[in-house]
């Protein structure tokens, strides 16, 4: 039990409170913007709709009326997740025992069975992808968008890449470098390692985002995904780090290392000129960086029929997919990979 000091009128801001414990956590801090957005508009609804003096002393059917002013503006599956928040913010605060009980609990089991918290995406042709990365026109942001789509990585991972993790040659262009000893004997290749996490050094560089995945992976390089490398790297600025990063921002941040959220600004950037992005649409209407990687998913795995090698090119855990994959890579992971790979050109 937390002692007196904690006790809820001890707390003059609750949500403050909240946000310093998490950020101790290890919580990065645009997971705390987030927290921090949805926690401030629900404070300022209970404040203005029924004169809560405190979050903390809100319950069920306050909480209630907030999701359901929610509905005219988010999709179901972003109002799913700003609830989670909530829910989380009112549990911590319970458990540590400066709220007496959480008010979301039976919100939460009314949503789980409203709300379709593992929607169905739009659905996307190649013909129509096709169309779109024809309209990105700068080689940082086609090469960003067309290696998602033919990898699909992460956001996260793309980020991570080094010169190091791409076996690619390159004679028409006076670049040299050495590829990682993972990649000797695997030419026009990129390589995902499972190494980098938040805050850790790696390569001579701390890094700002995480590979998610448990396996390192070796991912084919086809001859389109290539030439469009082939283009960014023409014109890759000087690297900043020491760990000479594959994609640099060529914006304010010239030569740094390119960030998640500038790939999620680039992607969002095109998919709402397309008509695939809306504030608020959530995960069935708009197209993100994430969903890159169903899209790869999917139309692969429906055009190879294996889902082994789709899990072993995610990176997705399963040690049958490892061993037999890690071990049959250049012969069948390869030639799989290039007769079923989609032509985004």
């Amino acid at each position: 039990m937390a002692s007196s000091a904690d006790a809820p009128d001890a707390i003059e801001d609750p949500i403050a409170y909240f946000l310093d414990d998490q950020r101790y956590h290890g919580k990065s801090e645009r997971t705390l913007e987030a927290y921090e957005r949805v926690l401030r508009e629900f404070e300022a609804f209970v404040r203005e709709r029924f004169d809560a003096e405190s979050v903390s002393t809100v319950g069920r059917r306050e909480c209630m009326a907030w999701v359901h002013s929610l509905r005219d503006r988010f999709a179901s599956s972003t109002i799913a997740t700003y609830a989670s928040y909530l829910n989380r913010f009112y549990e911590y605060m319970t458990q540590v025992g400066a709220f007496e009980e959480n008010p979301m609990v039976l919100v939460m089991e009314e949503l789980s069975e409203s709300i379709d918290t593992n929607p169905t995406r739009r659905d996307i042709s190649v013909p129509e992808m096709r169309e779109f990365v024809g309209s990105v026109s700068h080689p940082l942001e086609r090469a960003a968008v067309v290696t998602l789509l033919k990898t699909g990585m992460r956001v996260g991972e793309l980020c991570n890449l080094d010169l190091r993790d791409c076996h690619l040659a390159v004679p028409e262009l006076d670049l040299e470098w050495t590829p990682r000893v993972q990649l000797e004997r695997r030419p026009a290749s990129l390589f995902v390692s499972s190494e980098p996490a938040r805050g850790q050094t790696i390569n001579g560089e701390k890094r700002t985002a995480s590979n998610k995945r448990e396996r390192e992976t070796v991912i084919p390089v086809d001859d389109e995904l290539r030439r469009v490398l082939l283009e960014w790297l023409a014109i890759r600025p000087d690297p900043l780090s020491p760990a000479d990063p594959l994609f640099l921002d060529t914006g304010d941040g010239w030569g740094e290392r390119l960030e998640p959220a500038d790939v999620q600004y680039i992607v969002e950037k095109h998919a709402r000129e397309r008509g695939w992005y809306r504030t608020g649409g959530g995960a069935t209407e708009n197209v993100t960086p994430h969903y890159f990687r169903h899209f790869f998913t999917t139309h692969l795995r429906d055009r190879t029929g294996d889902r082994g090698i789709v899990k072993y090119l995610r990176g997705d855990v399963a040690d049958d997919v490892i061993d037999t994959y890690t071990h049959d890579w250049g012969d069948r992971v390869r030639s799989v990979y290039e007769r079923h790979i989609y032509s985004l050109h």
